[in-house]
């Protein structure tokens, strides 16, 4: 027996679509069983700001850093690049 080209093309398309509504329904399950646990246990205390600035490196060496690793990935001499700025994200 034969099937229509059209009922084979909706039987896989329903197939793939209730696959997806399956993954998405775990997914909601698993986040409240997993998120639930999680903020419960954990609640992170806040970071004091003097602590932060304190432990950031001397820029000249982050430049250097970020340099040597664009001269790098370029293939090119360090001599052949110059930075201009540097903003912190």
């Amino acid at each position: 027996m034969e099937y229509p080209s059209l009922f084979v093309c909706l039987m896989g398309m329903g197939t793939v679509f209730f696959g997806l509504i399956c993954l998405i329904v775990l997914t909601m399950v698993m986040g409240k069983i997993v998120g639930g646990h999680a903020a419960a246990a954990a609640v992170p205390a806040p970071v004091a700001a003097p602590a932060a600035a304190a432990a950031e490196p001397n820029r000249q060496e982050v430049v250097a850093a970020v340099s040597a690793a664009i001269a790098e990935e370029l293939g090119t001499d360090i001599t052949g690049i110059r930075i201009v700025s540097m903003k912190k994200l």
